[in-house]
């Protein structure tokens, strides 16, 4: 989330004007934050953010560099009245480049924070810096299509996208035949899955690999809902799907491999600007994993799954420290334990999954 507080610190910031209950100015989230850990000297280079992830990021090993990018990037002032709108300058997109970022979802509940324009201003932003995006579009088709990436060898990379309701998306926000758009799902029914197997089925050929990334449920605990396990296992039994990208938790939640095929029920927050916030510090929302998987080629099926913790400090990402590793551990070995998943600690403080 590179908007409102994080936003402030980059080298273009917004307009700080806020249309929250209570808070009025973005810059209030930054001085939560100073006031948490110290002074921060603004503005920052734009690849300030990403701190000690960038080594990550800059592997050139890695097929395709996915991010939920859940903020608009926007000028305009035309807010909803949501409560909470987040934005980024147009200009602050190259903090998006400097970390290599191939694909930006954007189905989820704050890319129309500043409305159909905003998103309109969103969309083209993100084409001028060549980041391709999913799940929002000028048209309900444009918005059902799948951004593809592509590798070195044959394969192509297929991320479709969609949101659901109950992740805080508004129904008007849908896109049409007509009008821009996010790609909502109303349900999680069985003519949800056919509609997307059809939808798969048109666009993957031999060799594809293909991703659903979705933004669903609410953004603190830790349980699964029944409904979404049953979702996620017809995706991959009927739609074709090789990985599930699940967010909205701002935690991340237990992880499953269902038939050697990799589910992330909730990534959780990777970058945000809730540091000095208080509430709910029981989840450690801190505490950040970047997820590095590796698929087969041929199977779509997971071949390893490893994660790089971080910790979110003066609105960079820094290495965990050993403590705050095994926390995170100790986490998804809890909430693994009934998909039959756990990690374990290399000495490189990356964490590697374990399934049965």
């Amino acid at each position: 989330m590179t908007g409102r507080g994080v936003d402030q610190i980059l080298p273009c910031p917004s307009n700080p004007i806020l249309h929250e209950p209570h808070v009025r100015s973005a810059l209030e989230y930054l001085e939560l934050a100073e006031y948490r850990n110290g002074a921060i000297q603004k503005p920052v280079g734009f690849s300030y953010i990403w701190g000690d992830a960038l080594a990550d990021f800059s592997n050139p090993a890695h097929a395709a560099r996915i991010v939920n990018l859940e903020t608009s990037v926007t000028t305009c002032d035309d807010y909803e009245p949501k409560g909470i709108n987040y934005r980024m300058h147009p200009a602050n997109v190259p903090c998006l480049s400097s970390a290599r970022i191939d694909c930006c979802v954007l189905a989820n509940n704050h890319v129309m924070d500043w409305g159909r324009q905003g998103l309109r201003e969103t969309l083209t932003s993100l084409q001028r810096a060549a980041i391709k995006t999913a799940g929002a579009g000028r048209t309900k088709a444009e918005a059902m299509q799948p951004a593809i990436m592509h590798s070195a060898g044959p394969a192509r990379a297929l991320l479709f996208a969609a949101c659901t309701p109950d992740s805080g998306v508004p129904l008007e926000w849908e896109a049409t035949d007509r009008e821009l758009g996010v790609n909502l799902l109303h349900d999680l029914s069985d003519r949800s899955i056919d509609h997307i197997s059809e939808q798969i089925r048109g666009w993957k050929r031999e060799n594809d690999l293909s991703v659903f990334s979705i933004h669903w449920g609410g953004n603190w605990g830790y349980e699964v809902p029944q409904r979404q396990q049953d979702f996620a296992h017809k995706l991959i039994d009927y739609a074709r799907v090789d990985l599930v990208h699940g967010h909205s938790s701002h935690h991340p939640k237990g992880i499953e491999v269902y038939r050697n095929k990799l589910i992330l029920y909730g990534c959780g927050d990777f970058l945000d600007d809730y540091e000095g916030i208080a509430g709910y510090e029981e989840y450690r929302g801190d505490l950040v994993l970047l997820y590095i998987a590796k698929l087969d080629p041929i199977s779509g099926e997971l071949l390893a799954l490893e994660m790089s913790p971080f910790k979110i400090r003066q609105f960079q990402l820094h290495r965990a420290s050993h403590d705050d590793v095994q926390w995170l551990r100790q986490t998804l070995n809890r909430e693994g334990n009934r998909f039959g998943t756990r990690v374990a600690s290399r000495t490189d403080r990356r964490l590697a999954l374990q399934w049965k």
